[in-house]
């Protein structure tokens, strides 16, 4: 790996990381975004049986090169500073700027999507019907209530491995499936209190899934590459309906500091936001940010062919 690619992986970590703390957006969009996301599945899948037979050798340096550790640590790096520096200003945002930050990332997804149509070599009825599938999952997930599950053990473990999983998946947020699973409160509770056994059962879930799933979409992108594409595709365009700006609360929750948010939300028009809320929609402003968040996209894939074309 050139040095040269050490800062900017460290950004795309960062912005990976941003994406993680903010409800119903997937660090995954953003890894698929920035480029990285089909190297950050195969980096991830080569934690296996070889992984383990040269750490046990102790041939760490061969290690190292086989799971492309510079790699995953320059965005590992950019995740966790991300999380730990600009978790507060991602929070301050959400809640005194919503609809600006909103419209972002919604102009964001919408670029995105159509970037990555291009990445599908030919539209068929296979690659229509895996767009669709995305599209319904992603949708299904931003509306459905959440459950009561049991605190027992092995569901600790699933729900890390599940929620996990999602957060690899662009358009689908881990976070949000945690909170459907009826375990956010639960895992959040128990990272304020330092709960180790709930903490280190959750991150067996974890470890083990992301390393299981990478297998099965690094195999789907091998084998079904375009239509692995349209269902990631669908996704993106599914969640959608999680970021658009202006809601009105269906179901809420008292979270440990006894402060009221949503759980369930409904989509409405900017008048209704106005009438049920009494407050300006900042129509004009959301439209400013969803052009720049669609421009961002387009002027990022500029930047990144030309610096193709130049070190070509």
């Amino acid at each position: 790996m050139k040095l040269s690619r050490y800062p900017l992986l460290t950004l795309k970590g960062c912005a990976m990381g941003m994406a993680d703390v903010v409800p119903g957006v997937s660090g995954g969009t953003i890894a698929f975004i920035s480029g990285i996301y089909e190297e950050l599945l195969d980096s991830i899948r080569r934690f296996n049986l070889e992984a383990l037979r040269l750490l046990f050798r102790g041939r760490f340096a061969a290690l190292w090169r086989h799971v492309n550790g510079a790699f995953l640590c320059s965005v590992l790096l950019g995740i966790g500073i991300s999380i730990f520096s600009l978790a507060r200003l991602m929070t301050y945002l959400l809640t005194n700027h919503p609809i600006e930050i909103w419209s972002f990332f919604f102009g964001l997804i919408v670029a995105s999507a159509l970037l990555v149509a291009r990445e599908v070599a030919q539209w068929d009825w296979k690659r229509l019907v895996s767009l669709v599938v995305g599209i319904a999952v992603a949708w299904w997930i931003t509306v459905v209530s959440p459950t009561q599950t049991p605190d027992d053990w092995w569901f600790i473990i699933l729900s890390g491995a599940i929620a996990i999983c999602a957060m690899i998946l662009p358009g689908i947020s881990g976070a949000f499936i945690l909170l459907l699973m009826g375990k956010y409160h639960y895992i959040m509770q128990a990272v304020a209190d330092l709960n180790i056994p709930i903490l280190l059962l959750f991150a067996l879930g974890a470890v083990s899934g992301i390393i299981a799933f990478s297998h099965v979409l690094s195999w789907m992108l091998k084998h079904w590459h375009d239509c692995t594409i349209a269902l990631l595709m669908g996704f993106m365009i599914g969640s959608l309906n999680k970021v658009w700006p202006w809601k009105t609360a269906v179901e809420t929750y008292v979270d440990s500091h006894g402060e009221v948010h949503p759980i369930v939300e409904r989509n409405i028009l900017p008048d209704a936001f106005e009438r049920i809320t009494g407050s300006d929609a900042h129509v004009w402003g959301a439209v400013l940010f969803v052009a720049v968040g669609f421009a961002l996209i387009f002027a990022i894939e500029a930047l990144a062919a030309y610096v193709v074309k130049r070190r070509g």
